[in-house]
Formats: structure tokens, sequence, C-alpha cells
């Protein structure tokens, strides 16, 4: 079931996509508190949502290699990098609470969430003839 698509450059781009995404998720269990800070003050249960955000970036980075769920799998990681933008720009406007971190690094991470869907959308559409892997 685990298919790539004949693309060596879409093929590249879903493998990277996909790993990034499983090792992001699992640094939100290895270090929660980096992520805890990222939480701006009006949303709830900070804890949980930090272990829902990670677990569903550990998901969408295994979907992404499972052909019939891989166009799902790319929605998905679009709408979890939607949910987590106010988190980005809570970083941004409250560079204090990251004081190991570079200002223009805090901004950095605005556009690079475009990024990041831009990519998501493109390694995961449908499309083009898989190859087996």
């Amino acid at each position: 079931m685990f298919t790539l698509p004949s693309s060596k450059p879409r093929a590249t781009a879903l493998v990277v996509l996909g790993l990034l995404f499983i090792a992001a998720g699992a640094n939100h269990f290895l270090n929660p508190g980096f992520y805890l800070r990222i939480m701006p003050t009006w949303l709830p249960a900070h804890r949980e949502l930090v272990a829902l955000s990670g677990a569903l970036e550990i998901l969408g980075g295994l979907g992404v290699f499972v052909a019939p769920v891989r166009s799902w799998a790319g929605w998905g990681l679009i709408l979890l990098l939607v949910a987590v933008f106010p988190a980005n720009l809570h970083m941004a406007l409250n560079p204090e609470l990251f004081p190991e971190l570079p200002q223009g690094a805090l901004w950095a991470r605005l556009p690079l969430q475009g990024v990041l869907i831009i990519w998501a959308w493109w390694a995961t559409r449908p499309g083009g003839s898989p190859t087996a892997s």
C-alpha cells in the first residue's frame, strides 16, 4: 500500500514532508514545555491541545505515505497548519516568551506556514501514476 508518485521531485517532497511532520509531532511529546509556551492564553486545555496537535502531525505524516489516504492526509495537514497559525502569531507577538529564539525567526514562521501548506497540497494531490516502493 506504500507507494510514491512517479515524479522524483514529488516523491522526494512527499517523503520529506511525511518525515518532517512525524518528527515535529513526536517533538510535541518529547518537549511539551516549548509547545505550551506557544499556546495563546485564550485557548483552553493547553496540554490536551499540544498532545492532540502532536498526534495529528504524526498521523498526517504517516498518512502521506499511504496512497489511498494520501490526499486526505494532505488536507488534514493543511487544516492543521491553518489551525496552529494563531500559536505562531502568538510567538511572533510575544518574543519575550522565547528568549532562546531570534525575533526574526519568530516572524519567519508566519510565511513558512504558507510554504508548508503549498508543499502539503502539491506533494499529496491526486494524480500521476504511482510507483510501488
